[in-house]
């Protein structure tokens, strides 16, 4: 989807992905959604799978006998944006905790951090509980979730993260600017290597 031309993902079409996950009722039922902006490199892992190798994209192509190494160190660069949202009551500290967790869900994907990558999550909480009134004078929040009640959200987040760096490939398709053309991640090349390494079940 979206997101232009320069987007480009694992060598790939990059561009705009969402996911969420919703709490059971028992840890309060709260929902983390996540969206991305996917522009940066590394080696793809879907589920465990090494994609990126399997179709001959990683970093580096050392194995590939080029020899640019320089310009093969670089294609991996670039920024991955991501926003989170959530209705649990948590303050600025705990969304600080709750956006370096995404990060972890960025690694999963394959990231190579690259030192051209500029990586970056801003989270935010739509809860009431938490909003400021400036009219309120030494305004405090009506309710805060501890820090032990975080663990369940910090698993939704990299979850979500991950999901919505998949769905931002598998929605894009093939885009053409500027006399440059990305191609999409090929999906029935990936789904059959899903298939073969037993990510996904065969029919």
């Amino acid at each position: 989807m979206g997101a232009g031309t320069g987007t480009i993902a694992f060598s790939w079409k990059g561009g705009i992905g969402t996911s969420s996950r919703r709490l059971p009722d028992s840890l309060g039922g709260y929902t983390v959604g996540v969206l991305v902006q996917t522009n940066y490199g590394g080696n793809l892992i879907i589920a465990g799978v090494p994609i990126g190798n399997e179709l001959g994209k990683f970093y580096p192509e050392i194995s590939s006998g080029r020899k640019d190494l320089e310009h093969t160190l670089q294609s991996a660069d670039g920024s991955c944006m991501m926003v989170v949202a959530t209705d649990a009551p948590i303050d600025h500290r705990n969304l600080s905790r709750l956006a370096a967790r995404a990060m972890m869900g960025l690694g999963r994907t394959g990231s190579s951090e690259t030192n051209g990558s500029g990586d970056y999550v801003i989270a935010f909480s739509s809860s009431p509980d938490v909003r400021i009134d400036p009219g309120v004078p030494l305004y405090r929040p009506k309710e805060l979730l501890s820090n032990e009640s975080m663990s369940p959200l910090f698993e939704a987040v990299i979850e979500a993260t991950e999901e919505a760096i998949y769905n931002s490939m598998f929605r894009a398709h093939d885009v053409t600017g500027n006399g440059h053309t990305v191609k999409a991640l090929p999906l029935e090349e990936t789904v059959d290597l899903l298939k073969k390494h037993g990510a996904i079940a065969a029919k």
